[in-house]
Formats: C-alpha cells, sequence, structure tokens
C-alpha cells in the first residue's frame, strides 16, 4: 500500500528539527526517503525578518537552501490556517505586504 502525502514541491511548510531544536519555515523544494530539501529562513528570527521586509530591508534577510536528513525531522507541516489561527505566510503577507513566496524566491516586493 503507497501512503499518499499532501506535501508538494514549492508548498510553503513548517519543519521541526530536534538535535538541536530548532523551528524552520521555507518553500519545500524536494522531499524523499533521505530527507528534504528547502528555502527558508529560521523561525527564531520571525519578527526580525518582518521587521526588515517592512522596512524594505528584505535582501538583507539570510534566507538559506538547506537538505534536512530525515532522523532529524521531527514533524512537517503545510503552512495552513488551523482553528482561527492564521498561518505564517499569511502573517507574513499582512504584516509586511509581501508575497511569502515571492519572498522566499528572493523577490522583491
Amino acid at each position: 500500500m503507497t501512503l499518499t502525502l499532501p506535501f508538494a514541491r514549492g508548498q510553503l511548510v513548517v519543519v521541526v528539527l530536534h538535535s538541536p531544536r530548532e523551528r524552520l519555515w521555507g518553500r519545500l523544494l524536494g522531499l524523499e526517503a533521505p530527507g528534504l530539501a528547502l528555502r527558508g529562513l529560521d523561525v527564531a528570527a520571525w519578527e526580525e525578518v518582518l521587521s526588515l521586509v517592512r522596512k524594505g530591508l528584505g535582501d538583507q534577510v539570510s534566507l538559506s537552501t538547506r537538505f534536512l536528513p530525515m532522523h532529524r525531522i521531527e514533524s512537517l507541516y503545510l503552512d495552513e490556517r488551523s482553528s482561527g489561527v492564521p498561518s505564517l505566510s499569511e502573517v507574513f503577507l499582512e504584516r509586511t505586504g509581501m508575497d511569502p513566496g515571492a519572498f522566499l524566491e528572493g523577490g522583491t516586493p
């Protein structure tokens, strides 16, 4: 039996890692048995990122393209609204006025 996952290349996701514990937000570039590839940023700097982008300094935000081995991945979530709480993408758009997908691709507002 094959398990169909709701994750596809290009979707915005949140990844929770362990050892060390990190939470990343970004665009899913690939998902396979060895791990996943992600273009994004550490959520620990979320407020700073929003502030920089809002001020037109989004080019100073350090986006990274990473391969994350499956043994480090604790959980993977689609970045979507849940129980009335907006997604990180919705918050990003509301607080910066910039499309999160364009930002993660390195675009400008």
